[in-house]
């Protein structure tokens, strides 16, 4: 499978010079099955950010994605992969904050009369209907339109935790701790390779574990066992855990440390706080340069499994 990092960043976008090599929009991964062939013709662009395991192809030369975790802002930079084409597959939500659905109403290539997309989100508490839910931040007088304002065939649906197939992949969905929401974590495996991604995680609402960052708990340990890429929260340094991790979040040392328990071959730092800039960043990345297998995510990547 090939991934497509649309956007890394957590709570709010991070527009401004001090966040460009990141990038500033948040959360959406966009995965193109291994056997897609490239859009004929398709403009050939930069090499993507480095460090990541396995680069691909250049961004834009990749075949259509068919398969979206989250509908953060980097959402819209899924139509950039698509080359004019409407989207055709499957939107996984995490949750229901705002910065993994505000993506949602400008994804121009699922906004279209040709468009077909499923989007699945998890389970409500009282049982309320996907559309219904959704609708509650995206409708008059919150947005000019509801979710049944889009164009093309969009229907909306809801999940439980479990083993599901979607877009030829095999989907395992585990609830984790984050606050204000039912939250998964999604597992995506083609039979060959294996993503987790857990991009909002509150490991200390589970007691503070044997580091003082949280359980390493069996639904995290679940979705990222053996997986060749674990895409997870960072949003907090060690020293800001005491004051900042009930809002819902992590250190970046947790995440490294949950790959290494769970067997994972590499993880990538992403939800990263929206006020970390991108010489903050490289700080984080060189405090784990001696390990060859925690990357730092970035915008724009490309990332063959």
């Amino acid at each position: 499978m090939r991934i497509h990092l649309g956007g890394v960043r957590g709570s709010t976008p991070a527009p401004g010079a001090e966040f460009v090599r990141y990038g500033g929009h948040t959360s959406c991964v966009a995965i193109t099955p291994a056997d897609a062939p490239p859009h004929e013709g398709a403009p050939a662009d930069g090499p993507p950010h480095e460090g990541a395991p396995a680069d691909g192809p250049p961004f834009d030369s990749a075949g259509p994605p068919r398969l979206i975790l989250d509908a953060g802002t980097g959402l819209r930079r899924v139509t950039g992969l698509l080359h004019g084409e409407s989207f055709t597959g499957t939107i996984l939500l995490t949750h229901l904050h705002w910065d993994h659905v505000h993506g949602l109403p400008f994804f121009a290539a699922g906004d279209r009369d040709d468009a077909r997309v499923t989007l699945l989100l998890p389970e409500q508490e009282g049982g309320a209907a996907a559309e219904e839910v959704l609708a509650r931040g995206m409708s008059p007088p919150h947005f000019p339109i509801a979710p049944s304002g889009l164009r093309g065939d969009w229907s909306f649906g809801t999940l439980a935790p479990g083993v599901f197939k979607a877009e030829g992949f095999t989907v395992e969905a585990r609830e984790v701790p984050h606050k204000g929401g039912r939250t998964f974590g999604y597992r995506v495996s083609d039979g060959h390779s294996a993503l987790a991604y857990i991009p909002d995680h509150c490991p200390t609402a589970l007691g503070p574990g044997p580091d003082g960052w949280g359980e390493y708990h069996p639904a995290a340990l679940a979705l990222a066992a053996g997986v060749d890429l674990l895409i997870h929260d960072s949003f907090l340094r060690p020293e800001e855990v005491a004051a900042e991790a009930s809002f819902g979040h992590p250190a970046a040392d947790y995440a490294v440390a949950l790959a290494q328990r769970a067997g994972a071959r590499h993880v990538m730092l992403a939800h990263h706080k929206p006020d970390r800039t991108d010489d903050a960043l490289d700080e984080l990345a060189a405090r784990f340069r001696a390990d060859p297998q925690v990357t730092v995510a970035a915008e724009g990547q490309t990332i063959n499994l």
